[in-house]
């Protein structure tokens, strides 16, 4: 069995070189007829610039052309800037003449994409089964034979693996700081607005002072915050390459361009499209979610409630998320995840989004209504009766990924108090952020107008897309696995958990209880909560569990090995479960309750 594992393992290594040398296989010969831009204005203006970079009609390395061609793209739009203060041609727009830098990027992937040649875009099927299909079979020669193993979780070195053990406190200081740091100086370079970047500077300083001054007391030292004597150096480099993977995906998708290239025969069978990087990801989501769906499966074989609840994930992402709103667009009509909810989907009521729903027919207005009922009805509803796993850990693709891919690392979650503070101000933060951007783009939809109140729209949603939707979700809120954890971004950023917490915390009837008199204080419960919490602390007292930040997951009570801890709906206690420490005091002679 452990050959067969070895074997996987080598398999999955050696897919995973595949697909990081990509990268570099290839090259790129731009000419005038593969430009592949139709403004003639704009077209022109780059090929002249290309000319005098003295590439045109040149083989050059992918690697190498990307930056050559992006500096005659800026070039191009200084020279058309230029001339356009001059004079523009009588019947062309001042948008269609100038090359704004909304179309960088359009431009950017487009020229990287017509002028590639290599063994990949002649043998794309032949570079996908290398890279996914090995990655694929050797992941399941891994997984597999851990179904032979006896069930039930046992004591197996996660905080000795150089994987999952984790980082010191400093060295995910190392990681966190410049991350937050390069994230907002790369914004301000990128959308060329100083103010909100001082603003999110300021923000993170003010609640700082609120966590260590403000609310400074005994309590806020960490119980457990799980940090090892020495560093994972495997955890390290995932962390890096996953990082790096993701920078790409967001904010460079034209270094990528053999990825998306391997994956476009895939995608003109689901959509009749050519991919792009987005479909690149949902398909490289949805094989992962399966993949390591079934490690999950086999790991908590033990457990009915586990397995159920992998499975619906892995269906939910693999249905809703990636093949239905392909084949929507094969089939004409608008590109819809009919289990993402807004402010989750917090372009759902951008004026693009609406206009496009509403402009296709009946099935687009089912859409939106679709979208409005769940944010108003389904949200508050369903979690009343289950609580927040009813999304966070049966739907969501965000926590079906972090379900399964990042299970190895949910011990590395910190469960200190101080981070659960940080974790409410941020939380909230990002959710009321969201509300505000969202008052922003409807006011601009209904009056046409983009100011409210000295904030304009166009520029806090585009923050806000490139801060939250990209920065924290995706380079931290999945990079950070191996670093802090499978549920970062669930657990400080994600606003629509904030909604569901709230909901869970006041108004529903799900809570875990638990059986104080039966705990033997082993710290399985709290080592495998994702979500930072210190279950022990409540189990040995016997309260229940009602934070907010809890996504029902069940792991805590699969790993238990008293049955001390249950996943339970019911009303019995529910004003007072949060409040009442009920615990049995045993002395000579006497037993008592204590309240």
């Amino acid at each position: 069995m452990k050959t067969i594992q070895n074997i996987g393992l080598g398999l999955f290594i050696m897919a995973l070189i595949c697909f990081t040398a990509m990268l570099g296989i290839g090259h790129q010969k731009i000419t005038v007829d593969n430009i592949g831009i139709d403004n003639n204005y704009h077209r022109d203006a780059i090929l002249l610039a290309v000319k005098d970079q003295g590439i045109l009609n040149q083989e050059i390395s992918n690697l190498s052309f990307i930056p050559s061609i992006k500096k005659a793209i800026r070039t191009a739009s200084k020279s058309l800037e230029e001339k356009a203060k001059n004079n523009i041609p009588d019947g062309v727009s001042e948008w269609d003449y100038k090359l704004g830098n909304w179309k960088n990027t359009e431009y950017l992937g487009t020229i990287v994409k017509n002028t590639a040649d290599g063994p990949v875009q002649h043998n794309p099927w032949l570079f996908f089964f290398i890279t996914f299909g090995l990655a694929i079979i050797g992941g399941l020669l891994f997984i597999i034979p851990k179904f032979r193993e006896s069930p039930g979780i046992k004591n197996d070195g996660i905080y000795h693996d150089p994987l999952t053990r984790g980082l010191r406190f400093n060295h995910k200081m190392m990681f966190l700081i410049p991350a937050i740091i390069g994230i907002i100086v790369f914004g301000f370079l990128k959308l060329q607005n100083l103010f909100w970047p001082i603003v999110s500077v300021a923000l993170i300083f003010i609640i700082s002072y609120f966590v260590f001054f403000r609310q400074q007391s005994k309590d806020l030292n960490p119980q457990r915050n799980g940090n090892p004597v020495n560093t994972g150096w495997l955890g390290i480099i995932a962390g890096v390459y996953l990082i790096g993977f993701y920078i790409l995906l967001y904010w460079a998708p034209a270094y990528i361009n053999n990825w998306i290239t391997m994956v476009s025969p895939m995608s003109e069978l689901l959509s009749g499209n050519a991919a792009s990087n987005w479909f690149l990801y949902g398909l490289m989501y949805s094989i992962i979610v399966i993949v390591m769906g079934i490690r999950m499966m086999s790991k908590y074989q033990h457990n009915k409630y586990q397995r159920i609840r992998t499975l619906s994930v892995m269906f939910f992402q693999t249905a809703f998320a990636f093949l239905i709103p392909e084949i929507l667009v094969r089939l004409n009509q608008p590109w819809f995840d009919f289990k993402n909810i807004w402010p989750l989907d917090y372009d759902f009521f951008f004026k693009y989004n609406l206009e496009n729903l509403m402009n296709s027919g009946g099935l687009g207005i089912f859409m939106m209504v679709w979208g409005i009922l769940l944010i108003i009805i389904g949200v508050p509803v369903i979690t009343y009766f289950f609580g927040k796993r009813w999304y966070c850990s049966w739907v969501c693709g965000c926590g079906g990924l972090a379900e399964t891919m990042g299970d190895p690392f949910r011990q590395l979650s910190d469960k200190s108090l101080r981070a659960w503070k940080y974790e409410r101000f941020i939380i909230h933060g990002v959710f009321a952020a969201a509300i505000i951007m969202t008052v922003l783009v409807l006011y601009h939809y209904f009056t046409g107008s983009n100011q409210l109140l000295g904030l304009n729209s166009d520029n806090v949603k585009s923050w806000y897309g490139f801060l939250i939707g990209a920065g924290f979700s995706g380079v931290v809120g999945t990079g950070f696995y191996p670093i802090m954890g499978n549920r970062v971004w669930c657990r400080f950023g994600c606003p629509l958990a904030a909604y569901l917490g709230l909901v869970q915390k006041f108004k529903s009837r799900f809570r875990i209880t638990t059986n104080g008199g039966q705990c033997i204080s082993c710290g399985n419960c709290s080592t495998y909560c994702e979500m930072g919490i210190d279950v022990r602390h409540y189990a040995q007292r016997g309260q229940d569990i009602v934070r907010s930040s809890c996504v029902g997951c069940g792991v805590c009570a699969a790993v238990c090995p008293r049955g001390v801890l249950k996943l339970e709906n019911g009303t019995g206690d529910i004003n007072t479960r949060a409040k009442d420490l009920r615990v049995i005091h045993i002395a000579e002679g006497d037993i008592k309750l204590l309240a």
